[in-house]
């Protein structure tokens, strides 16, 4: 499928290199990137998608020590 994108003259320049140094064509450079990129949000999905799961099989206990936890390292954090 044809698709026309508008991206930056940097992000372009920096690819054409890489496809040259790759030998690729552009048009199979940008296939696999965005393929990299949608199953790089796949599995971060997937890792969300069990952390909630373990947040949810937590017992009050665990939630209160959870939120200890996180409000002691807000403190520290610099903003």
């Amino acid at each position: 499928m044809k698709v026309a994108v508008s991206i930056p003259d940097d992000v372009f320049n920096d690819a054409e290199a890489l496809a040259k140094r790759l030998k690729l064509p552009r048009s199979k450079l940008y296939a696999r990137a965005i393929e990299e990129f949608v199953g790089t949000q796949r599995h971060d999905d997937s890792i969300t998608e069990a952390i909630n799961a373990v947040i949810d099989s937590a017992g009050p206990e665990d939630l209160r020590f959870t939120r200890r936890a996180a409000s002691n390292i807000l403190r520290k954090m610099e903003w």
